[in-house]
């Protein structure tokens, strides 16, 4: 939601979408209630749930996940697995691609989530931007922030306890914003 503050919506038409990360079908109440699923479940319901044929309509894709052991989560995987026959149509070559992450701890592997998720976007012959340095945000040395050249990230905590910094934010607005203004340049 935050890159998509950070995009001017004159001539821009944006969807927020989700990637349902967990299938309440799936799995019975008491363990989607331990995981501490059921209550971002209910925030985030308002917002549809994107498919894969949605992909290929689009101009630019700005894609979030949380980090696994320094990968995207098995859920994503599954989601960009399953678009094989947009690839075999060449649906998304030509087309922006950008990822946002967050992760447990300072150090949990955003940068190589971000940049193993990138090997995905080429395979599909995506356009890769990322976050430059230009957002000066990433020089700042007097907190704890995410944010790489990569892309946008925030540390969330083990169990979701530490909110985005105004840093943080401040870098998924200009990452918004950036890959706009070139899926635009790219569009004419």
């Amino acid at each position: 939601m935050v890159a998509r503050e950070g995009v001017s919506t004159r001539g821009i038409d944006i969807k927020q979408l989700q990637k349902q990360l967990v299938d309440a079908g799936c799995l019975p109440a008491d363990v989607l209630q331990k995981m501490g699923a059921v209550e971002p479940q209910k925030v985030f319901s308002h917002i549809p749930v994107c498919t894969v044929d949605e992909l290929a309509g689009a101009d630019a894709i700005i894609f979030g996940t949380p980090t696994r052991f320094g990968n995207m989560c098995g859920q994503m995987r599954q989601f960009l697995d399953a678009t094989g026959q947009l690839w075999a149509k060449g649906a998304l070559v030509g087309k922006v691609g950008s990822v946002f992450v967050s992760s447990n701890t300072q150090h949990g592997g955003q940068e190589s989530t971000i940049l193993s998720f990138h090997i995905t976007l080429l395979h599909k012959g995506m356009v890769i931007v990322g976050l430059p340095y230009s957002f000066a945000g990433q020089m700042r040395s007097d907190e704890i922030t995410g944010g790489s050249p990569y892309g946008a990230s925030t540390i969330a905590g083990a169990r979701g306890e530490r909110t985005p910094t105004a840093n943080e934010l401040d870098a998924a607005r200009f990452q918004g914003k950036h890959v706009a203004a070139i899926a635009a340049k790219l569009a004419k």
